[in-house]
């Protein structure tokens, strides 16, 4: 499915079966390969953005998978980029993938829960990545505080938020329709899967963004566009530890 070189249709269903880190292990080997990874325009518009907010020392990808979000921070880090993530198998994909480069910042790899991150006031810029779905909204205030305690003092986290599709349009339908076969497999089948698209509101993450101790700015990506509205297709949240 997707490619040549992507799961078929029986290995993502054993996927979505499992929990979501054994589910992430089975797919960690052609993950690369499918739409789940992130694209690279969302990673171009995060390193745009914050670029012209350094210098940063060291950088946090939060929920790394297999390093997409690792390969951005080494173009704005100067001396240590670190990826964590829950899933044995992604954190190996990642690592095969992105080694020490001559001159740069050296890479490391946590495995960790997002959800209770292990660090204390060690970076100065922390990312994520397509990862905030796997999160029930009464979990991502634990998220937004583990990453304040990651980050030093006026740290940054930033991340890409698209914006959601135009109501009664096709991608509204297809999201809605997702997150109610996950609901349902959820309510029937264990071990759970957490993946929803349709909770992360803005109006939500900047409010448990600020309970967290962070101020907000929001910084329109204007390289992919603006909608028939004139709204903005993508922001990137820029959030500061206070």
């Amino acid at each position: 499915m997707f490619s040549a070189r992507g799961p078929s249709l029986t290995e993502l269903a054993v996927q979505a079966l499992s929990s979501v880190e054994h589910g992430y292990d089975l797919l960690a080997p052609k993950f690369d390969a499918t739409p789940f990874r992130t694209p690279e325009p969302f990673l171009d518009a995060v390193v745009s953005a914050v670029r012209p907010l350094g210098p940063f020392a060291t950088g946090l990808d939060v929920c790394c998978g297999t390093g997409a979000g690792v390969g951005a921070l080494r173009e704005v880090c100067e001396e240590r980029v670190t990826g964590v993530d829950f899933s044995a198998g992604m954190l190996a994909r990642a690592a095969a993938a992105f080694a020490d480069v001559p001159g740069g910042p050296s890479v490391q790899w946590v495995r960790g829960d997002a959800r209770a991150l292990p660090f204390d006031g060690a970076f100065d810029l922390a990312v994520s990545f397509g990862a905030f779905g796997h999160f029930l909204p009464g979990e991502r205030s634990a998220v937004f505080a583990g990453v304040r305690r990651a980050l030093r003092p006026g740290g940054l986290f930033v991340f890409p938020l698209p914006a959601p599709p135009r109501v009664g349009s096709l991608p509204y339908w297809a999201l809605w329709g997702f997150d109610a076969a996950m609901r349902v497999r959820n309510a029937v089948w264990r071990p759970r899967f957490v993946m929803y698209y349709r909770t992360f509101r803005l109006s939500d993450v900047v409010d448990e963004l600020a309970d967290a101790g962070f101020t907000v700015e929001l910084l329109p990506v204007e390289a992919l566009g603006r909608r028939a509205d004139g709204g903005a297709r993508c922001v990137t949240m820029v959030a500061r530890r206070a």
